[in-house]
């Protein structure tokens, strides 16, 4: 299991349609977008993925004593309703109707469907750590190889600014985190102590997360075909992909701030209560 916590790393939503700025979607067709999308099953990764990342914070800073309260108290924070509430209020606030009819045109395809489907499954297999360490090994045997699929997932990163936002997104998280063990009380640190540790991981996060984000996508998206992979980067680099690519990040961002601060809040109070 990697060290550092994941987002899920969604592209776009894709449209040659010219768009309407500046009206926000109604709730009915965001409801269509985010079942289109699969959030409910993302979510349902992510918080095995949170509550396996609650068991590393339990071991690791509450040295094994946080027992069956502490973990219930991830479980609560772990809330899927409330998880996907934050999201679907981001796709509501950012995206117009014309581009959320741009992501359900392209995503309700049998091509998107289908993308988001192995996305899914490869997000679901890399939970287990003997996976991930596999992908790891395949994407380096493509790299040495040559292998044309290995530079189609480079562009589709930065086309998206995939791996500059996850790391942003890591360390604003950890800072969240950072300020719940500071007002829970377990921790003493200045807003400069606090800045400081979080951005000496930097260097740490950005590299695991591009090599994470290299190995999880040449994984998801090899069984497409040549033509499927440009088609996607394609429409990846249209407005209406890159304004879903934004609300979506922004609603994980916004989600993962909040469940960080709540963490660091339960292993503030798990901690004063082991002191007692």
């Amino acid at each position: 299991m990697r060290k550092w916590a994941r987002r899920y790393v969604i592209a776009a939503a894709l449209s040659l349609v010219a768009l309407v700025p500046l009206t926000a979607s109604g709730a009915g067709d965001i409801d269509e977008l985010s079942d289109v999308l699969l959030l409910g099953d993302v979510i349902k990764v992510l918080r095995v993925e949170g509550l396996r990342y609650g068991e590393g914070l339990n071991d690791d800073l509450l040295s094994g004593t946080g027992g069956r309260y502490f973990s219930d108290k991830v479980e609560r924070i772990y809330d899927p309703e409330a998880m996907l509430s934050v999201l679907e209020a981001s796709l509501e606030k950012r995206l117009t109707p014309e581009e959320t009819r741009a992501a359900l045109d392209f995503f309700g395809s049998d091509a998107g469907r289908r993308i988001l489907q192995l996305e899914i499954s490869a997000r679901v297999a890399m939970v287990d750590p003997a996976v991930d360490e596999l992908a790891d090994a395949i994407y380096a045997e493509a790299v040495a190889d040559e292998n044309a699929r290995v530079d189609a997932i480079t562009s589709f990163i930065e086309i998206n600014d995939l791996n500059e936002r996850n790391v942003t997104g890591a360390l604003s998280s950890n800072y969240h985190f950072f300020n719940g063990l500071v007002e829970g009380g377990s921790h003493k640190m200045s807003e400069a102590e606090i800045l400081d540790e979080v951005w000496s991981q930097e260097d740490a996060i950005r590299a695991d997360t591009l090599g994470w984000l290299q190995s999880f996508l040449y994984m998801a998206y090899g069984p497409l075909s040549d033509s499927e992979m440009q088609a996607y980067l394609d429409f990846s680099e249209t407005e209406a992909g890159q304004a879903l690519n934004g609300a979506l990040f922004d609603g994980f961002d916004a989600m993962y701030r909040e469940i960080y601060f709540a963490l660091g809040l339960s292993v503030a109070e798990a901690l004063q209560s082991s002191e007692l």
